[in-house]
């Protein structure tokens, strides 16, 4: 690597000296000095030469002296390491000096094995300066990268962290969550395009921040629909719980969200969501060019497939057993037992709840009804339209009760039947 070094001094005499007493090292490439004679030529210098790494300069000179120059190099930002010359007997402007941020000096006569101690010193200083602020700009860009992905503490993590960003993946406990907006196609093609980027933009950042207070990670945004994880990248043993209070915290904003806007006159569709736990491969899969982090295998798979299922259940939200089985105090009402497509075996799949409606009379009357199917017991038709009675605007009542009615007993839905 080469240092170049502006030597500012009205002594002639200099240049020819330090072109000697330096000759090596710049037939080897290491050192490179340019000259000026005083601060103000100097600055032209600098202006002509922005690779100027050092400056070596004397304090007196005429027209711009050493301090002056030096004052000048800090109001520009200047980011070069400065070594003042000076007699020894000019300690009071030496002191000026160091306090206006030179970074060494040397006295005159100049001791050439001190002044090439003092610049392998000044080169080393540099190279340390320099690679903290590359080290901070590659972080800040790292941040500004993962702030679209991950909640603002773990973005400053990962931002910290080298390995964090290196490509490939890794098989980690996570919870997957989908989330989708019902009829979003069709309102693309009915809405002036200035109303839809207002209505997905603000639907997007509501969303997303929600995630983000759970510390959950976007690993994908698709026009309206979101895939998020938990547990990934940084490992979360309670991945479990925050899959399902986000879910849940979802599902408000979006019911919110949706009311908001029909009373605006645009008739926006309900936000389905799905979500189940287990082990996935996760990693920053961007080739190199660009940051790409994303999941991959069955734990995906039956999220995803769990979202699409609420279409045909009626339901908003729609978890696995084993998704809920890893919360304590889980609060939700059964669904049944999915055969979803790509799986022989079904999943137990379940409806979350807040604490304030799973401890409602309409959620013991519904779990009540289901207990009873489950059991193969006939009073659970009656149970189901009793539910359906009290209640009209429970879709999953309603489609027990529907099942029943047309002699699916039972808690196993193949949902391959339902459009």
């Amino acid at each position: 690597m080469s240092t170049k070094i502006l030597v500012v001094d009205d002594e002639p005499d200099l240049e020819v000296l330090l072109l000697q007493k330096f000759r090596r090292q710049i037939r080897e490439g290491s050192l490179r000095f340019i000259f000026a004679r005083d601060g103000i030529d100097a600055l032209a210098v600098i202006a002509a030469n922005r690779d100027v790494d050092i400056v070596l300069s004397d304090i007196n000179m005429p027209r711009m002296d050493g301090l002056s120059l030096l004052a000048n190099l800090q109001r520009e930002d200047e980011n070069l390491a400065t070594i003042m010359i000076s007699a020894y007997s000019d300690m009071p402007n030496i002191r000026t000096a160091m306090n206006r941020g030179a970074f060494d000096f040397v006295t005159k006569p100049i001791d050439f094995p001190d002044l090439e101690a003092t610049i392998v010193k000044t080169i080393h200083h540099v190279q340390t300066l320099r690679e903290a602020q590359r080290r901070q700009s590659a972080a800040e860009q790292a941040r500004a990268s993962l702030s679209r992905y991950f909640s603002p503490n773990l973005a400053e993590r990962l931002a910290s962290s080298a390995e964090a960003l290196d490509l490939g993946g890794k098989r980690q406990d996570v919870a997957s969550l989908f989330t989708d907006l019902t009829g979003f196609t069709t309102l693309v093609e009915t809405i002036e395009p200035n109303v839809l980027g207002q209505l997905l933009n603000d639907y997007i950042v509501g969303m997303t921040d929600i995630v983000f207070a759970h510390d959950g990670t976007v690993a994908k945004i698709i026009g309206d629909a979101i895939h998020v994880l938990f547990g990934a990248p940084v490992g979360q043993p309670d991945h479990a719980r925050r899959a399902i209070a986000c879910s849940i915290e979802l599902d408000a904003f979006a019911r919110s969200f949706r009311e908001n806007w029909c009373r605006k006159g645009i008739a926006l569709g309900h936000t389905r969501i799905g979500a189940h736990a287990g082990t996935a491969v996760v990693g920053n899969f961007g080739g190199g060019k660009f940051f790409d982090y994303s999941a991959y295998g069955d734990t995906i798979n039956v999220a995803a497939r769990l979202e699409a299922a609420n279409k045909s259940l009626g339901t908003r939200i729609c978890v696995s057993g084993k998704l809920a089985a890893n919360v304590e105090g889980f609060h939700g009402r059964p669904v049944g037992d999915l055969l979803l497509r790509g799986r022989a075996e079904p999943i137990r799949a379940f409806e979350p709840l807040d604490a304030e409606s799973y401890a409602s009379e309409a959620t013991r009357a519904y779990i009540t009804a289901f207990s009873e199917l489950e059991a193969g017991d006939h009073r659970a038709i009656a149970s189901f339209a009793a539910l359906v009675g009290r209640n009209p605007h429970d879709p999953l009542a309603g489609f027990h009760l529907k099942r029943l009615m047309n002699g699916d007993f039972g808690t196993t839905i193949n949902l391959k039947n339902f459009h």
